[in-house]
């Protein structure tokens, strides 16, 4: 029997010792009155009392715990108005500050219900954050575990209202199932950046678990910027692009020291969670182990941020173990049509544009591809074509034609400070590089339905191995959707694909966000993978797929895209339906959907990127309208304010690449007629002979 007393103290010990540790922030009435509740049942149990746990130590505990917590936000808001501000940094003014006003919500604002009854029991402040009117919830809650209500002079003196101890001691741990169900949705851990600029193992770690904690919690997107201050993604930032300016176009990795292995990771388009289950599955970079990223971070989930400064962080923590190359999607272009953007203002705000501006500093930095162990050359894309031999401006014809392959030398020559790929002139490697696509067709040729990028063939895969003793090329770029219908390729459902396979080695693709995308395209239900290779044999890796993670329901950055859907799987009445597409969204044709939100502004018929045009044969062809290489009127002027700064920025790129179009449409044209005129007069001319 004194074992059977001994072990329920113990257990009400831990629950004690739980309650008082945790913070009633945000905390519903009915919530703190239960804490308070099982707190006080609890330390009766500890203290030996006899009696039972009644309204009026309800009323005491939580009269005591706000009394408390005003007398310490008054010395708080003291202390703080005798302190001088100067010499402090901009991160630590706005902690200061930050301190200062939550000090003083603390202590100004009014309870809202039953203010006289407060005022009887001597509760003057309440927390602004926790909603506490004591004497409310007394007369108003129900007891958790029945249906007793708690009123009056009614004291718990019923055996079936007294709080079960022994159902309580089966909460794992003591107090974590209470803690788990009442955790308030206000986080309260934040960043700070290291005093001496110097990032440590430990600093990355509680980042990585502060940044988990907070995707987690019920944190509203705008709170984000509390966790995470603009200062530290300045510090952040220029510390990294700090490294990354200084590494060349396709850095090399030394890694032939035994025991070495290198993680290479594909696309992971702002799916946080499934980056830290890849960690935790492969292992973090350490002094043996590498990892090579090879691009596309942000666009299409929700926390492109948080992969961002994870990942910054270990680069800046180990510059010679963690190699950070740029995706298609590191551009202004996909930011602002994908998501990244405006998941960027969504959490910071006012502060947004110089935020995401940081940002696209930083990927202008990051390096184009890797050799690792001089044997694995990684990107991106893909190929690409000899800068040498690539033409000036487009080639006239409309059908793709063959191009030569480039070298790593002429890599090494590319001006990567670029944050848009461009279609055209001596730096259109850049976009070869990000957006290039393999093909079964020998040969390397234009992208003409895409007009970014390249097609390379089997053929190119040999060469280029073999010119440059290579055994192995790990690119990325591609999903399960861009594999979609390709039957000749992997359909990516396992995050890898052996693409081609010849003489001096292999071509895979590699991609790592499991059950792609989370917003604004049908869901794969795909594996993620990564490739590790190991010394002495880099050039045999292992590929380990995986599936996502739990991640938390959020609501997306990126617009919900119809074409993105199956609908031949969809009858008639479906797809009239009001119910199917949420008004007031329009349906539009499969590729005339605009790039931009409209709807945001009431538009619901806006123009597009693609044109409906005749075939020639009776019906009509879609035709995407290729960009201008200069766009007038850009950039606007600073004070014009979101959407609407999008908004004119994408149709003043509209307007310049019809303008573009039809110019040179009319070129093609007459260039054309006035050949047909000179062989005819060429054929008079014989004719009269």
């Amino acid at each position: 029997m004194d074992h059977h007393k001994e072990r329920i103290k113990s257990g009400c010990q831990k629950i004690l010792e739980g309650i008082n540790s945790m913070s009633l922030v945000n905390l519903d009435d009915q919530q703190v009155h239960s804490l308070v509740m099982m707190r006080e049942i609890a330390r009766g149990v500890v203290d030996d009392r006899d009696r039972k746990v009644t309204k009026n130590d309800v009323i005491t505990a939580l009269r005591y715990s706000i009394e408390k917590m005003v007398c310490a936000s008054r010395d708080i808001v003291q202390i703080l108005s005798r302190m001088s501000y100067e010499g402090l940094d901009d991160q630590r003014m706005h902690l200061v500050l930050r301190m200062k006003e939550i000090a003083h919500g603390i202590m100004d604002k009014q309870p809202t219900v039953a203010p006289d009854l407060l005022a009887e029991q001597g509760v003057g402040f309440v927390d602004e954050g926790m909603r506490i009117s004591p004497m409310a919830m007394v007369e108003s809650t129900k007891i958790s575990n029945g249906d007793a209500v708690i009123d009056g002079a009614q004291s718990m003196t019923h055996e079936d209202d007294i709080l079960d101890v022994e159902h309580v001691l089966r909460f794992e741990n003591g107090i974590n199932e209470v803690q788990e169900s009442l955790l308030p949705s206000c986080f309260e851990q934040f960043l700070l950046w290291p005093a001496d600029d110097c990032i440590t193992l430990e600093w990355v770690q509680d980042m990585i678990f502060i940044l988990e904690q907070a995707t987690q919690k019920k944190m509203l997107p705008s709170e984000f910027c509390h966790v995470v201050p603009t200062i530290l993604v300045d510090k952040l930032t220029d510390a990294a692009c700090s490294i990354l300016c200084k590494e060349p176009n396709c850095v090399e990795i030394n890694c032939q020291e035994e025991d070495s292995r290198v993680i290479v990771v594909g696309d992971i388009h702002g799916q946080f969670h499934d980056l830290m289950f890849l960690f935790k599955h492969a292992g973090m970079p350490s002094e043996n182990q590498f990892y090579v990223f090879n691009g596309n971070y942000v666009d299409k989930g929700a926390w492109g941020i948080e992969v961002c400064l994870v990942l910054l962080a270990w680069k800046i923590l180990m510059p010679d173990r963690v190699y950070l190359l740029r995706g298609n999607h590191e551009s202004r272009y996909c930011t602002a049509r994908y998501g990244f953007k405006k998941e960027v203002w969504t959490k910071y705000g006012d502060q947004g544009e110089a935020v995401y501006n940081k940002f696209l500093e930083c990927f202008k930095e990051l390096p184009l591809a890797s050799v690792i162990a001089n044997c694995v050359y990684t990107t991106h894309g893909g190929l690409f074509r000899s800068i040498h031999a690539a033409p000036s401006r487009k080639p006239k014809r409309k059908k793709t034609q063959r191009v030569d392959l480039g070298s790593l030398a002429e890599l090494s020559e590319v001006k990567r400070a670029c944050i848009d790929c461009p279609y055209e002139g001596p730096n259109i490697l850049l976009s070869d590089i990000l957006w290039s696509k393999p093909s079964h067709r020998d040969g390397l040729r234009d992208n003409a339905g895409r007009k970014l990028g390249l097609w390379w063939g089997p053929d190119c895969t040999e060469a280029f191995l073999k010119q440059h003793n290579l055994k192995l090329i790990i690119r990325s770029h591609e999903g399960p959707d861009a594999r979609a219908g390709r039957d000749d390729f992997g359909d990516m459902l396992n995050g890898y694909s052996i693409d081609h396979d010849g003489e001096s080695g292999k071509l895979y693709t590699l991609f790592s966000a499991p059950d792609y995308p989370q917003f604004g395209k049908r869901r794969y239900n795909n594996e993620g993978a990564y490739a590790l290779l190991k010394w002495p044999n880099f050039e045999s890796p292992s590929f380990h797929s995986f599936k996502s993670a739990e991640r938390p329901m959020v609501d997306p950055y990126v617009d919900f895209d119809a074409n993105d859907m199956d609908l031949s799987k969809l009858d008639s009445s479906q797809i009239a339906s009001t119910s199917f597409f949420s008004d007031p969204q329009r349906f539009y044709p499969a590729g005339m959907r605009p790039g931009f939100n409209f709807e945001a502004l009431g538009i619901y018929n806006a123009p597009c990127w693609s044109v409906q045009i005749p075939d020639g044969s009776g019906g009509t062809q879609v035709v995407q309208v290729p960009r201008a290489p200069l766009v007038e009127g850009l950039p606007l002027p600073p004070n014009i304010q979101e959407p609407h700064k999008a908004a004119y920025e994408y149709l003043f790129e509209l307007v310049a690449a019809l303008k573009h179009m039809v110019i040179t449409r009319e070129t093609e044209n007459r260039a054309r007629v006035s050949a047909l005129r000179s062989r005819a007069r060429k054929r008079k001319g014989r004719g009269n002979s």
